[in-house]
């Protein structure tokens, strides 16, 4: 069934609000990057539609034990045109903001890229946001559209949902995916996909709320949208050194070349991956739908990393896994089921996202797995990288060097550029450079006039100009290739009965690179805090698991600067030598 709700959205059409903080690259630059082919006038929407017609014929899998899929590219360009078409006919136009939080399913896939082909700002989602963080980003966003799933596991996403329609006053329709998988075949002689009966949802709601098959009962979309390459695409979402999420823009023209760049420097790898980073998030967007499309493989996604079930996946269907955050190569290389056999699929992987230990580095060269590492972020994707012809040393110590395009600097605290040898803050600008945050103030602060962009982390310049990372100013933990923001969890901790003082740092972890580690300082007479109780606090507030930290410290006091502020990189350096004994 559907409900309808009128909502005034003054921002259809536009392709940005005035009050983001866009702030484009200087126009030497803008001219630089077009007369070197680096820009082009392809939206994201030709661009994906184009190379999913060229290479139809290739698989598209999803590997699932509650909503597997087996068919084509082809047969998803289908649907995905025609979700197009039917967003259009509930009047969704170009520059419209949409958003979606789906898991690895096919229709993230019909999603992704039949926004796309409407020539929309699309917001991807993370699937294990709560309603903390979906409803901050739907509101900061304004987005018309909002593509959800009923559930996912033990994550109640429609329920969490509801509550929070009536603040959202931009949001005008909601469309589910149900619990139960629609079954996407495609009858002889059938003009559209045969699916299940529509879900009935609750009434009186001030949203219009759709089943998401009943919008594929349409002809096809007859052509990707054009739009302006310069205007907005994406904006991700990125919990990084604020409490809230951050929204990082980019434009069609920065998309298009992070893909062309990203591919050009994936070029030794000629096997399929499976992609298990969610395809809400940059890494799992780029390695699972953008990246295979242009390369012209197939696409092998999985909803849950189950290494067991992706080691056999590997096997039955001759691909490769284990590119991407550190845990996602470690979780395969600890299991007990791996063999020779999968060794040999695995002979080239490239590893970015999170913190690449050496050990792990190592390790891979002992079992013949060739690593490159590489170092960028969502506002600048892909910045310093490695292909498998460097020498072992650079490889597997190092970030690489700056890719083509890419200009980098190491300044110092007065931003005077450094001596190779010597730490510094990492500048950085190229054609992937993103186009601001939804936060003008954010922009202000992290990009300059000669659009340098400060990422706020440290490192240093080997003799060969190669990039090591040494420190963060940002104070984030980056979980499995996942930034988690430790002002967002300290605020919630503080809430706890008898917590005086909390600090939240990243701690090594084996499999994810970091986990959180919560330093807490308690009220004199107060009761003792464990795991169970911040668990049960943070599950209350909505809070997304992935964020919890996993580790618990009482301390008497904290170690400070004159000031009084906590040197959290003391605590850091305590957590390092801890580990390392």
């Amino acid at each position: 069934m559907r409900q309808h709700a009128s909502r005034k959205n003054g921002n259809a059409g536009n392709g940005y609000r005035d009050s983001w903080g866009l702030r484009p690259l200087p126009e030497e630059l803008r001219k630089k990057y077009v007369s070197l082919g680096w820009w082009n006038d392809q939206s994201l929407g030709e661009l994906l539609d184009s190379q999913l017609r060229s290479h139809e014929q290739n698989d598209f899998r999803i590997w699932s034990s509650s909503r597997p899929f087996q068919g084509t590219i082809g047969d998803v360009r289908s649907l995905a045109r025609r979700l197009a078409r039917g967003l259009e006919k509930m009047d969704v136009h170009p520059g419209d903001v949409v958003a979606f939080q789906l898991p690895n399913w096919v229709e993230a896939a019909i999603t992704f890229y039949g926004f796309s082909m409407l020539g929309v700002v699309l917001v991807p989602i993370v699937h294990f946001y709560g309603p903390k963080e979906v409803g901050f980003i739907l509101r900061e966003s304004g987005a018309r559209v909002f593509i959800t799933a009923e559930r996912f596991g033990h994550h109640e996403m429609l329920n969490d949902l509801l509550p929070l329609l009536g603040s959202l006053e931009e949001l005008r329709t909601v469309i589910v995916v149900a619990e139960q998988p629609g079954s996407y075949s495609f009858p002889a002689g059938s003009p559209t996909p045969t699916t299940s009966a529509p879900p009935v949802y609750p009434g009186d709601l001030p949203t219009e709320i759709v089943d998401f098959p009943s919008l594929l009962d349409n002809e096809q979309l007859s052509a990707p949208a054009r739009v302006d390459p310069s205007f907005p695409a994406l904006i991700a979402y990125t919990s990084g050194t604020t409490s809230d999420p951050k929204g990082v823009i980019h434009t069609h023209r920065s998309l298009g070349f992070e893909v062309r760049q990203l591919s050009a420097l994936q070029a030794a790898r000629d096997r399929p991956h499976i992609t298990g980073a969610p395809v809400g998030h940059g890494i799992g967007m780029l390695s699972g739908l953008l990246i295979p499309v242009y390369r012209g493989h197939p696409i092998h996604l999985i909803d849950v990393w189950n290494p067991s079930a992706v080691l056999a996946a590997m096997l039955e269907a001759g691909i490769a896994a284990g590119a991407g955050s550190t845990y996602f190569l470690t979780s395969l290389l600890d299991s007990s089921d791996l063999k020779p056999e999968h060794l040999k699929l695995m002979s080239k992987i490239g590893l970015g996202g999170s913190s690449v230990p050496a050990a792990v580095t190592e390790r891979a060269e002992r079992l013949g797995i060739s690593i490159v590492r590489s170092y960028g972020s969502t506002e600048h994707p892909s910045t310093t990288g490695c292909t498998h012809d460097e020498p072992a040393p650079k490889r597997l110590y190092t970030d690489g060097k700056p890719l083509e395009g890419i200009e980098m600097r190491i300044v110092d605290a007065s931003g005077r550029d450094v001596a190779p040898g010597d730490e510094g803050e990492i500048l950085s600008r190229g054609p992937d450079r993103f186009l601001g945050y939804t936060d003008p103030l954010l922009s202000d602060e992290a990009i300059d006039a000669d659009g340098w962009y400060s990422t706020g982390d440290i490192g240093m310049l080997d003799p060969d100009g190669y990039l090591v990372i040494t420190d963060r100013k940002k104070d984030i933990i980056i979980r499995g290739g996942e930034n988690v923001s430790a002002a967002e969890v300290e605020g919630l901790l503080a809430q706890i009965d008898g917590v005086a003082e909390v600090a939240l740092v990243a701690a090594p972890d084996p499999r994810l690179g970091e986990h959180g580690c919560a330093f807490v300082r308690m009220s004199d007479g107060a009761d003792l805090l464990n795991l169970d109780i911040v668990r049960s606090h943070l599950e209350k507030t909505g809070l997304a698991r992935q964020k919890w930290p996993e580790e618990i410290r009482l301390v008497k006091d904290f170690p400070r600067t004159p000031s009084g502020k906590v040197k959290k990189f003391v605590l850091r350096e305590e957590l390092r030598k801890g580990y390392e004994r």
